[in-house]
């Protein structure tokens, strides 16, 4: 059985025309609507439709939609697509026949194009080549939300998904980090129907962190030995300047080692906390 779970906040006027598509697509699969606190037709829509409508009494967040719908969900196969029409039913067929190849996600990969301004592009850029460094896999779209898993895997991340709308970047490094195939689909992306919920202040520190959340979800190592032989290089490199222009070893020298070192055992602390974490119960 296949579940289509699209996460809903004040997208009433792209509903309106993607629900019908979807049920005249897909007859036999469940489609759930997770209403993240709208103030608009959302639920009107969902039952003019006949679409199950889960409502969240406030706004929990994209995230917190996503968990919603894959607790509910039935289906063996979950499909999760944007509800601001961005991404087109016809689709969804590509994902599906991708994960039949023996994929356990497919993450529908979009180009320049469907970048949402050039900020989020190179910002999704950045991510998409860290990840790449890091996992040693070609990550081509990090943060995109059309995704199909297989329901059971992805259950297993549940706990560690977001609220907000890092969901995707979590997600994908969870199942890198826990050998599940994950395969990219090109696809097009229309532009969204209505006004998009980032805002780029608001959200400014919350991309910086999804940098490190990339790092520190697969492997916290690769982040923070670069990062203590730097500070360490630089101690030994100004206590050889010092040494040679006055002859002592001063404090800062001992500030950047001593950092180094802080640093390289903070990694090696948080590299068990992510094997803990993923560690499952025998």
């Amino acid at each position: 059985m296949l579940s289509i779970v699209l996460p809903a906040k004040n997208e009433a006027a792209a509903l309106t025309e993607l629900l019908p598509r979807l049920k005249s697509g897909f007859p036999a699969a469940e489609i759930l609507v997770v209403d993240d606190g709208s103030n608009d037709a959302t639920l009107e829509i969902c039952i003019r439709n006949e679409i199950k409508c889960l409502r969240q009494p406030y706004s929990m967040g994209n995230g917190a939609a996503i968990k919603r719908g894959a607790r509910a969900a039935k289906g063996e196969i979950i499909v999760f697509m944007d509800a601001d029409g961005q991404h087109s039913p016809d689709l969804v067929d590509r994902l599906l026949q991708r994960l039949d190849e023996g994929f356990d996600m497919v993450v529908g990969a979009r180009d320049w194009s469907g970048q949402a301004g050039v900020g989020r592009g190179l910002a999704n850029a950045l991510y998409n080549w860290l990840a790449s460094r890091i996992t040693g896999f070609h990550v081509k779209d990090l943060t995109s939300g059309f995704r199909a898993v297989r329901a059971d895997k992805f259950r297993e991340f549940l706990h560690l998904l977001p609220n907000g709308f890092s969901y995707p970047t979590t997600c994908t490094m969870a199942f890198f980090r826990s050998a599940y195939a994950v395969a990219y689909e090109p696809i097009p992306v229309a532009k969204r129907i209505g006004k998009s919920h980032i805002k780029p202040l608001r959200d400014g520190l919350r991309f910086l962190l999804i940098i490190f959340k990339i790092a520190t979800l697969y492997s916290p190592l690769k982040l923070f030995v670069p990062a203590s032989a730097t500070f360490f290089l630089l101690g030994l490199g100004y206590y050889a300047w010092t040494f040679v222009t006055q002859h002592r070893f001063t404090n800062m020298s001992a500030l950047l080692i001593s950092a180094s070192v802080i640093i390289f055992l903070i990694g090696l602390i948080s590299e068990q906390i992510t094997a803990l974490t993923y560690r499952r119960e025998s």
